[in-house]
């Protein structure tokens, strides 16, 4: 049996928090993988606090690349293969990210990506894990093919300039890192066939209460996503 196939969609504050969770926790269960990072940004300065795989001198570098360097200094020994592809997830490139995945990882900021990655993952028959943060509040969800999905719990993305974006609303650094070894873990428990914990609801917490919640999700039998598997 081949190696299970992961595809990790941002590595902004999501992202490099799951990508070393996930090579720390291949590395204890003693799981090889295949890690594929995709982003198609570069590093900036004022991002260096909540992107932890970054440090000064990789301004200016393809965060794929920089990423993939620091993630073999952090983890030696790993057995996750590491690729690095510096490009966007979007309807032109979604097809081929994803062929022979096992697994996708959404940490993305952009909410026309989450979207997409949502539907061209059910089409895949491809299993799920959606990070999300915003100002102190973070969110887990995982979608399996027959839902159900984050359009049976949003319809589509909001009316662009209704939500801030990160850059205008800002984000926490812990709860970065929270979701996005979060992400990891879901994704393990994925993988060893363990029931996920954000199944059918969206975990949600508050960074400032100190407090979390699950939000149960009912399928939506009008959902055009999982319809159209």
């Amino acid at each position: 049996m081949s190696a299970p196939r992961l595809v990790l969609l941002g590595l902004g504050g999501l992202g490099c928090p799951a990508a070393l969770a996930l090579l720390e926790e291949a590395h204890v269960r003693r799981t090889p993988m295949t890690l594929v990072l995709v982003d198609d940004d570069r590093v900036d300065r004022s991002n260096l606090a909540r992107q932890t795989l970054f440090t000064e001198r990789d301004v200016g570098r393809l965060k794929v690349e920089a990423a993939r360097d620091s993630l073999g200094r952090l983890c030696p020994d790993s057995s996750v293969e590491l690729i690095s592809r510096a490009m966007r997830f979007d309807a032109s490139t979604s097809a081929e990210l994803l062929r022979g995945a096992t697994l996708l990882l959404d940490g993305t900021d952009s909410f026309a990506t989450r979207f997409l990655a949502n539907d061209a993952a059910l089409a895949a028959r491809v299993p799920l894990v959606h990070g999300a943060a915003l100002g102190w509040v973070g969110q887990l969800l995982s979608i399996v093919p027959g839902g159900p999905c984050l359009r049976c719990l949003f319809e589509g993305p909001p009316p662009p300039g209704s939500v801030p974006a990160c850059a205008e609303a800002g984000v926490a650094g812990p709860l970065c890192a929270l979701v996005g070894a979060s992400m990891a873990v879901e994704a393990m428990r994925l993988l060893a066939s363990e029931p996920p914990l954000a199944r059918g609801a969206l975990l949600r917490w508050d960074g400032l209460a100190g407090t979390s919640r699950t939000i149960p999700i009912p399928p939506d039998p009008s959902c055009p996503a999982c319809r159209a598997i």
